[in-house]
């Protein structure tokens, strides 16, 4: 009977102990899902929504504030370490603007990853081109994105996007797969 009893006080013991151990996580885990909550919502405001309207305002030197000042970006036209697509969304935009086109940019994440301090998103893009005749053409593509807190600011350190997937364009279907963040 001793011997059951002292079992029963182990058992209770160690169950005590897993209890004590393991609900802090759970409430730990918690708060940490809503700080990275809180993280995407704050890039959503101050990179992703910079990043929409400088595109549809035709704003280079907005668009390449979002932008760390040593980026990665790698498109089907190759690699560029030496951010030379910043001075060609200059002068696109430039373009666009002497052509009065109008641009639309939507765009929705399929994945996000984030931490305390980078952020790695996901997603799918429609950029509508219109011309001064009325006509729009549509354009496509997945975009992968590394983010990362440089000087208290989010910033994009990798830009990768491509317009197809495994020799396959993206399209209007796949894109409608899922609400635009606007």
């Amino acid at each position: 009977m001793a011997l059951q009893v002292l079992h029963y006080t182990a058992l209770k013991a160690v169950i005590s102990l897993l209890i004590m151990c393991f609900l802090p996580i759970g409430a730990v885990a918690s708060d940490m899902d809503n700080d990275i909550a809180d993280i995407q919502q704050e890039i959503d405001r101050t990179v992703w929504k910079v990043f929409q309207n400088a595109f549809e305002s035709m704003d280079g030197a907005a668009l390449n504030s979002v932008y760390a000042d040593s980026v990665l970006r790698v498109t089907p036209d190759g690699i560029d370490t030496q951010n030379q697509f910043k001075q060609e969304n200059e002068t696109r935009f430039k373009t666009n603007i002497a052509n009065k086109d109008k641009i639309t940019l939507d765009f929705w994440f399929d994945r996000r990853q984030t931490t305390l301090s980078t952020s790695y998103d996901v997603g799918f893009y429609r950029m509508g081109l219109t011309s001064i005749s009325g006509s729009t053409q549509y354009f496509y593509g997945q975009f992968h994105i590394v983010l990362e807190i440089i000087n208290g600011q989010w910033k994009i350190v990798q830009d990768w996007g491509t317009e197809s997937i495994g020799g396959h364009p993206i399209t209007a279907e796949d894109f409608g797969r899922k609400l635009t963040l606007s």
